[in-house]
């Protein structure tokens, strides 16, 4: 945890001099482990809530004149969304923190415009390296968007294929990590364990790019890849693109079964307050710019998606849910 610890303050930029609003639960480890044990390591200060809802967070923002918060995107989202948002009553703030699931690329160049003074980083990692293995600072949020970026301190990261190669830039590989961060096993379970370290290197998960300058770019986790009539589809990049209609608040997407197609590319969508979007209109849109395999086969409408108490999209309950009702 202490090696962790040093990752976080060196790379994230925790200070002594930090105010930190705490709205994550802190059982989960990116809250208590990336952001409120490193403020105590180095003597900063934590204002915590039980309620990660925007009409508390904006006022215990402003009262406390907090100066720096973590949320994942889906947070982030609804605070942009809520009526009681003014950058003004806000102006304090002044690093962000974002993670625990992939930020849309469109949510991440609204936040730059709205909230132009904070300085954004995204937290990549998980739970067995305890949590923190990559980041993407300030400098290039929008020069590299949608990345996760590079190893942090005490970290190694590669993108590699089924032979523990590293890919060239552009191909799609799974991420794997070496650290005095990581885990020693899972409790009670070699098997699995052997399984994770394959290699000498943990293995996430996670599939992923990398460019030439060593940044990686989340495609998606392997248990979301959608299979649909013989072809992948990453779910990240469909909703990417969905998210580039003003309309669309949230979206998930998900692989549900069909007859044809075995998985359907299935776009389930919040909408803004106040506005509208027909089905057909997602799919003219994505089926504009991107293979038509991809774009979805159905599109769902809903008040609200699913989450864990950590802010997460819980896609598991949304393909039981709509595969019940197809």
């Amino acid at each position: 945890m202490l090696w962790q610890y040093v990752s976080c303050v060196v790379d994230a930029e925790i200070a002594a001099e930090d105010l930190t609003l705490h709205a994550l639960p802190l059982y989960h480890c990116a809250q208590l482990d990336v952001f409120f044990g490193p403020a105590i390591f180095v003597g900063s200060t934590s204002v915590i809530t039980a309620k990660p809802v925007p009409d508390n967070l904006l006022a215990l923002m402003q009262k406390h004149q907090v100066t720096s918060f973590f949320a994942p995107p889906t947070v982030w989202i609804a605070l942009l969304r809520s009526p009681a948002f003014d950058a003004g009553k806000i102006a304090n703030l002044a690093k962000g923190y974002y993670g625990a699931s992939i930020m849309p690329v469109e949510v991440l160049r609204e936040l730059a415009a709205r909230l132009p003074k904070v300085r954004l980083w995204n937290l990549y990692g998980q739970t067995e390296i305890a949590p923190l293995a990559t980041m993407l600072g300030p400098e290039q949020q929008l020069s590299k968007p949608g990345s996760c970026g590079r190893a942090v301190l005490n970290v190694e990261t590669r993108v590699v294929d089924d032979q523990m190669r590293d890919v060239p830039p552009g191909e799609i590989g799974e991420i794997v990590h070496r650290s005095p961060h990581l885990m020693l096993g899972y409790f009670h379970d070699d098997a699995r364990t052997a399984a994770a370290f394959q290699g000498g290197w943990f293995h996430s998960g996670d599939l992923a790019t990398i460019d030439d300058e060593g940044f990686i770019y989340v495609v998606d986790r392997m248990k979301d890849m959608i299979k649909s009539g013989g072809e992948n589809v990453a779910s990240r990049e469909v909703e990417e693109m969905i998210y580039r209609l003003p309309q669309v608040s949230e979206v998930a997407v998900v692989g549900l079964p069909d007859p044809r197609w075995i998985e359907a590319v299935t776009a389930v969508i919040v909408l803004k307050d106040g506005q509208a979007l027909a089905a057909e209109e997602v799919t003219a849109h994505c089926s504009a710019h991107m293979a038509s395999f991809k774009s979805p086969k159905r599109v769902i409408f809903t008040d609200a998606l699913p989450k864990n108490p950590s802010g997460k999209l819980l896609k598991r309950e949304l393909r039981q849910t709509y595969a019940e009702s197809t």
